[in-house]
Order: C-alpha cells, then structure tokens, then sequence
C-alpha cells in the first residue's frame, strides 16, 4: 500500500513521507487500547497482522482484544489459527481459548484446552490462574480433571530456591544450582533465563550471552529472553545489536503483567523512556501494583526522564509513604529541583537503589556496621560486582574496600576471578588478595596475568611442561623424568584437547599439575583405569583457582562421566600435591613483587 503524503506547511511544498507498516498501525493500536477504544484497536491490530502475518504477537494482541469485546469464539479462532499456522510452540494460546471456552459456558472444550496448557507449556506464567480455573471447571462439571503431568512443575521447587538465592545476591550459589536443573530439565526456560542473569551479575558476561542464545535459539520469542540479550548488548556498547532487538521489542504489548514489568524495565534501560513510562502506565492502573513501592519508583523514573517533573515528583512522595525507610526517594526529591534547572544531567537510573557514588557515602557513614539488609541487598552486590569489572581504577579500589566488609562467599569468588584478569594493575590485585587474606580465603586464585613468570606455575619453579616431559627431560634442562606411558600421556592430551579454548596459561598449568603429581608419586605410577576422570580432575584443579563456580557437574557433561567420578580423582591429585600450600606460595611471590 502506499502512503499518502501529508503537507505540513501550507507555505512550503516539503512533505513528511508517512511510512505505513506493522508498527505504524501496532502504535496506533496501543494508543487506542490505553483510551479503552478496542473497536479502533482491533481495526489497527488487524492491519498490524496483514502487514506480519508470521509475527504471532500481532495475531495474539488481536485474540485478546476480541476477548475483551467478548467475541470469545472469534478470539479462540485466532488462537487456532497461531497453533496451526503461525507458532506450534506458542503454548499459552491453550490457556487463553480455555478462558474464553469457560465465558462461552463450553466446559468440556476449556477442559481440553487447559489440560493441554498444562502438559505442554513449560514456562507456567499462568500456572496459578490455571489451577483456579482447574477447581471452577472441576465444580462446573462436577468431577476432577485428570491432568498427565504439569510441564511446568518440573524442577520447580530447586528454581524457587535458586530464585532466592539470586534475590539474597547469592549468584554463585544460585548458578550451581540452575546449571543441574537447566541440565535436567533443558526445556525449563525460566532456570535458563534466571542462570543467564546469575552469570551476567558475577561478571561471567560471554557464558551469560551464550546461555541466551542457547535459549533463543530453542524459543526465538521468548519476552526475558530477548530483554537480558538487549541489556548485555547495551552494556558491552554494542549498539548495533541493540537497534535490531528494539525493533522487536518495541511493538510488543504483552498483557501478563510480569512481562510489562520486564518489558517496561528494559525498555528505561535502553535509554526509550518514553516506552517505558507507557508501560508503567499501564501497571499502575491495577490496584495492587501500584501499591510495590518499586514499581511506583520506576513510573517515577521514566516520568522524570521524559520531563514530566510533577509527576515524578507526586510518585516519589508515594514511594515515601510506601517505603518511609527507604533513602532513594528522599535522594531523587532532593534531586529534582536540580533537574529541572539543568537539563544535562543525565537520565536517572532504573534500580530501586542510591546510585553508585551514594551507596560508598552510605557505607563510609557506616563503617564496618553494615546492616545486614544492605549488605545482602542483591543490586547492591550486582552493582559492586559489575563496578569490579567495569570501573576505573578508583572506583574498583573504593569496590574492594566495601568487599571486605560484606566478606562472604559470592565476595571470595568475585575477587578470586578479579586476581586472574588480564590488565588489571598489581596494586588493584594486592588490595584484592589482602582482603582474601583477611576473611581467611587463601586456597583460592592462581594470579597469572600481570604477575611474574614464576607465578603463572602454582605447582613449583622448574616443573617440567608436558609436552616435554614425554621424552624424559624439560626445557630447562631439569634432570631427566620417568617416561610417560601412553595411558598418562593420554590423560594430558584428553585435558588439552578439552580445554583447547581455554589460555595458553591455564593449558600449561594443566600439564605442570600432571607432571608435579607424577613425579610425587613416582617410582609408585598408577595404572590409568579412567582417563576422562583423571582429565576431568585436572582441569577442575587449574580452573578452580582462577575462574568462578565451576563445578563437578559442568565438568562431568563435558567430559562423559559422573560428577563423583570427577570428585574422586580431584581428591587423589589434591592429596598428594597439596595444592593450597602451593598458591600460598603464589601469594607470597606476588607480595614480594609489590615490595
């Protein structure tokens, strides 16, 4: 269809080109649907479908609009239609044609299909209104519905626990977690999403863009999904990447309210505030959302964001009422002002928490007498953690320092990865390694990068490398070695050939660990039964000291074998060689190094 030019300017001939496509008419869908106008909102999604019959959300965005006016039959044959011809793996139509067979009085039809939605959908956001409907069809027809199995149910009790553990900020823990349940429940979307998000606040940010690419690539219109990817992207400066995936995620509307929030988050993330308000609009018009003082903070965000100052300010005085404890809106009230008169400020951030440079005065006013509810506040610790990574030099010294007063399992693991980067100045990494020292985690980091020769070798000066130690003599001309067998030279070319992406550092300390606890056990070789445990062992010792939460699980996938096989012969190397007395003296290297 081609547009029709509109003048502007009865005294000049220039015209606005009016380009007419799916989002024009989803925009103004939206626009009609936020005035209640559903027939003009229908008319405009109907035009988004014929522009992108093959985008699934248009037809889904006219079914529920067609459910509101009460066209329940109409509404069911669009979401046949997305089941047969646009997207199979759309599973929530089930539940949706359910609802609308339950106001049509269909009981037996709503049965099947939320049977169906129950067996097939594995994400369960609407496993709740679900099992409600379960009990008013149950009395309606007078007898239980027997359900198969419920898809979503699998794995659900550990996600919830590994879900808190990501709310208490205990991201390690929780990817130990979710790497099982993604690894036996693969198809359990949430736990991927979620194991992305602990990856994404430790730092590990390729592993956390791989797992959504995994999870894409299975489910290419997955909401969160698409979300965490466009925020990984904005905060590597990939640009590009972002502008492809805000045209996708501009013209959804989703009605859950979870994915508004999501939505709506993202999309103040991405510097499109203007969305964002709309979509905290949008929540705030349900009377129990608007009583999350959080969700109140965000609409005042995005309100202030787009220069509706009043606004922002009417929200932030809610917030005060909602959370009378909290410090954030006393910040940004006393802030507004300021805004207003200088409008180059730049955008205030979307975390319900101080920014930054507040947070440090915050701990300064409390020494080492933290509350406990602040030092467990998980944007807090994802703050200091990306900060770790990202900051300048200053701000990462200011990060160690509160670190050592937080002192617990997630801080040990973030400095022990922080010892290992590349670039990092050898002061930043001796302020790091004293607090390890002082809350008394020394078994940890092999410091290569930046450091001397002698410390890239946990395992003593001298250790031959293996790929000489075949022919019996090192490089630097140690005395000669026993020999290795093919079993043991297999053992060392099966961890090589893993860990072939791995650093040359990281692939030599491999071949020093083999040689060290040979030539321990030497005259008294063992007979090599299980190369891939003996493989498997290695690497987790190496990488256990310079990367963050690798586990016998990931391992033994990796590998072909049981996680106990793993731990068996990491406890046999271990014991012998004594590893942690080794990196202290690492340690004590780097130290006299700095002096």
């Amino acid at each position: 269809m081609k547009s029709k030019p509109q003048r502007t300017d009865s005294s000049s001939n220039n015209v606005i080109q009016v380009h007419l496509d799916a989002s024009f008419f989803f925009e103004r869908a939206v626009r009609e649907l936020d005035r209640n106008h559903y027939d003009k909102a229908l008319k405009y999604f109907r035009k988004a479908v014929e522009y992108e019959p093959d985008n699934p959300v248009n037809h889904c965005n006219m079914a529920g609009i067609l459910s509101e006016m009460g066209d329940y039959a109409g509404s069911n044959e669009v979401l046949e239609h997305i089941m047969k011809h646009v997207d199979s793996g759309m599973t929530e139509c089930y539940f949706y044609m359910a609802n609308n067979y339950a106001n049509m009085e269909q009981f037996e039809s709503a049965e099947e299909a939320l049977v169906t939605y129950l067996e097939e959908d594995e994400q369960g956001h609407f496993l709740e209104e679900a099992e409600e409907m379960m009990e008013l069809l149950s009395h309606e027809l007078k007898r239980k519905l027997h359900v198969k199995r419920i898809k979503a149910r699998e794995g659900v009790a550990e996600h919830d626990y590994a879900r808190s553990l990501l709310e208490e900020g205990k991201f390690a823990q929780a990817a130990e977690m979710l790497e099982s349940i993604a690894s036996e429940h693969p198809d359990f979307v949430s736990a991927r999403n979620n194991l992305a998000l602990a990856y994404y606040y430790m730092g590990r940010f390729p592993k956390a863009k791989q797992t959504i690419y995994d999870l894409l690539e299975q489910e290419p219109g997955n909401l969160h999904a698409l979300c965490n990817l466009a925020i990984f992207y904005q905060n590597e400066g990939d640009r590009e990447q972002v502008e492809v995936l805000l045209k996708q995620l501009l013209t959804l509307v989703p009605f859950e309210q979870e994915h508004v929030f999501k939505l709506g988050t993202t999309m103040g993330i991405l510097g499109q505030h203007e969305a964002a308000y709309m979509h905290f609009r949008r929540l705030m018009k349900s009377g129990e959302a608007a009583s999350d003082p959080s969700l109140v903070h965000y609409t005042a965000v995005a309100a202030c964001n787009t220069e509706r100052y009043d606004t922002a300010k009417r929200l932030w005085q809610m917030v005060s009422k909602l959370d009378p404890e909290s410090e954030v809106p006393k910040f940004y009230l006393d802030q507004l002002h300021s805004r207003k008169e200088d409008q180059s400020v730049g955008p205030v951030s979307y975390h319900y928490h101080l920014p930054f440079e507040e947070q440090f005065r915050l701990w300064e006013k409390y020494g080492s007498h933290v509350p406990d509810d602040i030092k467990k506040d998980p944007l807090i610790r994802s703050s200091f953690f990306w900060a770790l990574h990202h900051g300048d030099d200053a701000t990462k010294a200011n990060v160690i320092r509160a670190l050592r007063i937080i002192g617990d399992y997630e801080v040990r693991q973030a400095l022990t990865s922080f010892l290992e980067e590349e670039g990092e100045s050898l002061e930043l990494k001796q302020m790091a390694l004293s607090v390890l020292r002082e809350i008394g985690d020394l078994n940890e980091p092999d410091m290569d990068h930046g450091a001397s020769e002698s410390l890239a070798n946990p395992y003593g000066q001298g250790t031959p490398v293996l790929t000489q130690y075949r022919y019996g003599r090192s490089e630097q001309g140690q005395e000669p070695s026993p020999v290795l067998d093919d079993r043991q030279q297999a053992v060392i070319d099966m961890a090589l050939e893993k860990m072939h992406k791995r650093s040359e550092h990281l692939r030599e300390g491999v071949q020093h660990l083999w040689a060290d606890y040979l030539m321990r056990v030497s005259p008294d070789m063992p007979a090599i039964q299980h190369v891939e445990g003996w493989s498997a062992a290695l690497e987790y010792l190496t990488m256990k000291y310079v990367s963050k939460g690798i586990t016998y699980s990931e391992l033994a996938q990796r590998y072909g074998i049981s996680a106990s096989t793993v731990s068996r012969y990491v406890k046999q190397i271990d014991r012998v060689c004594d590893i942690q007395h080794r990196i202290e003296h690492i340690f004590q290297a780097l130290k006299e190094k700095k002096s």
